[in-house]
């Protein structure tokens, strides 16, 4: 058994799914780099905050510079940060879609973009995008062409990476989640929005880590998605 100490990159992680995550991947005795614009310095020596607007290049850059000052390593990405703007197509504003691109596509390019290197210079590694089940399952209470758009995107890249690097050592894949417990998710709504699932309940967070860690121990599978979405792709 190995007792190389891995390392895991969370983006996002200063809340919601992607604290869930990092927490995940600790309680495995992997150490983590989480980044957001918010996060806050940790008293765990096996968590390096690096706090940056994930859509800049050079936060990236500053990302992976660290880790692999640090830890000296990085096995896993985690591709987690975004956001989500539900509403009427012709309604959105440019400035919401220039803040998609930028948060949800321009943060996963750069940062996959940073972290290969590392990953082909082990000859090995992870990487997994947090989508949405709304990508292949479009709900007209929900509409969302801009999670579409952006999130979708991250789908179509994650099979083309997946294909890409195979032969390299480095698996690809994608998490789509339902609606999930977070605090975007006022509670007051949780009754009604449990009833866009088949399985009559929202998500937990646990949920969606639980499957990143199931994707982390899948080593013959890449280029998949993974819908944790209470059966809402299976239909209604």
């Amino acid at each position: 058994m190995s007792d190389i100490q891995k390392v895991a990159i969370v983006t996002g992680a200063s809340r919601g799914l992607g604290d869930g995550i990092a927490k995940a991947f600790r309680s495995r005795g992997w150490r983590v780099v989480a980044t957001s614009r918010s996060i806050q310095p940790s008293n765990d020596p096996d968590i390096l905050t690096v706090a940056g607007d994930i859509g800049d290049p050079a936060t990236a850059r500053r990302v992976v510079d660290e880790a692999l000052a640090k830890f000296g390593r990085i096995d896993t990405l985690v591709n987690n940060a975004g956001i989500f703007i539900a509403g009427p197509f012709t309604d959105y504003t440019e400035e919401q879609y220039r803040q998609k691109l930028h948060t949800n596509l321009d943060g996963f390019f750069f940062m996959t973009q940073a972290a290969i290197p590392a990953m082909l210079e082990q000859g090995a590694g992870h990487i997994v995008q947090i989508t949405t089940t709304l990508v292949e399952y479009a709900d007209a209470r929900i509409p969302s062409v801009l999670a579409s758009i952006t999130k979708g995107g991250l789908s179509a890249a994650t099979r083309s990476l997946a294909i890409e690097y195979a032969p390299r050592g480095i698996r690809v894949n994608a998490v789509a989640p339902g609606i999930i417990k977070t605090a975007l998710n006022p509670p007051e709504l949780h009754g009604t929005l449990a009833g866009f699932h088949p399985v009559r309940r929202m998500g937990e967070i646990e949920d969606i880590a639980q499957a990143v860690l199931y994707l982390e121990d899948a080593g013959f599978v890449t280029g998949e998605t993974l819908h944790v979405d209470g059966g809402m792709i299976a239909g209604h």
